[in-house]
């Protein structure tokens, strides 16, 4: 049997393949390496996208700044806010700064990875602007401290408020409230207070403040508009996870028996804190 041999390659072409064998490793590798960086990119757009819309329409996470909510909320605790979500009596809410009740200033150079987190939803220590307070009033709600025996009434109801108003370690809880008022709650606004009565700058303590843009007194009533939404459930500490309930006592509060008035209604007038 005949074998042929193929002719061999001219030395110009078998320059050439060996040249592109050399090359071509390198460049598959280089091509794989972008494929991989482009689908990352895809993916880390694609997620703060989607983060973004989440955290515009459906829902967003904030950090407790302070000691008004406690024991409901602590110190640090991350709570999740429906936005999609109506809000009644008895829940907690989240606003923003109707004016005057914050004193705190955004950092002049907050760090390039607290702007990331912001961005995409996630709150910072340096995050400002936001409060979190219990709807007591809604509008029209007649709003009075206190009864003989201590209690807050709503539209002539008296409000049983043991299950969530802060005790001390030493089983002692706060009162209701030790400021006396009288109030009407106006229309489109609602009338807040802190879970710990004694350490909270709520709806009370600015029943007599001063504002050019409204009358005395009526920056205590936050505007609807200006509410972010009710804190459903507590998302961090592991340890503290859980959902925020409206307490049993708002379902009994009858409806208001006249129509929100425009301006609300202050007695005694320079009533605060």
């Amino acid at each position: 049997m005949t074998t042929h041999k193929s002719p061999a390659a001219p030395p110009s072409v078998a320059r050439d393949r060996a040249s592109r064998r050399q090359t071509s490793a390198p460049q598959s590798a280089g091509r794989r390496a972008w494929a991989f960086t482009r689908e990352l990119l895809i993916v880390v757009v694609g997620a703060v996208v989607v983060s973004s819309l989440l955290r515009a329409f459906v829902g967003q996470m904030f950090i407790i700044p302070s000691q008004s909510m406690e024991n409901t909320l602590l110190v640090g605790d991350r709570v999740v806010v429906q936005k999609l979500t109506d809000f009644k009596r008895g829940d907690v809410v989240v606003f923003s700064d109707p004016g005057g009740w914050l004193d705190e200033e955004r950092a002049d150079n907050p760090a390039p990875w607290d702007k990331v987190l912001e961005f995409i939803g996630l709150p910072t220590r340096s995050t400002p602007g936001h409060l979190i307070k219990r709807v007591i009033g809604m509008p029209g709600d007649k709003v009075v401290c206190c009864t003989k025996k201590g209690r807050i009434t709503v539209n002539g109801y008296p409000l049983d408020e043991t299950s969530y108003l802060y005790t001390d370690p030493d089983e002692d809880q706060v009162n209701p409230s030790d400021i006396k008022f009288e109030v009407v709650v106006p229309e489109d606004r609602i009338f807040v207070m802190g879970d710990h009565r004694d350490l909270s700058a709520d709806s009370r303590c600015h029943l007599s403040d001063l504002s050019t843009s409204q009358g005395r007194g009526q920056v205590a009533f936050i505007p609807i508009s200006l509410v972010v939404g009710p804190a459903f459930a507590i998302a961090a500490p592991f340890d503290r996870a859980g959902r925020l309930h409206r307490p049993d006592t708002f379902e009994n509060v009858p409806a208001p028996r006249n129509p929100a008035p425009e301006k609300a209604v202050i007695k005694p007038a320079g009533v605060s804190c």
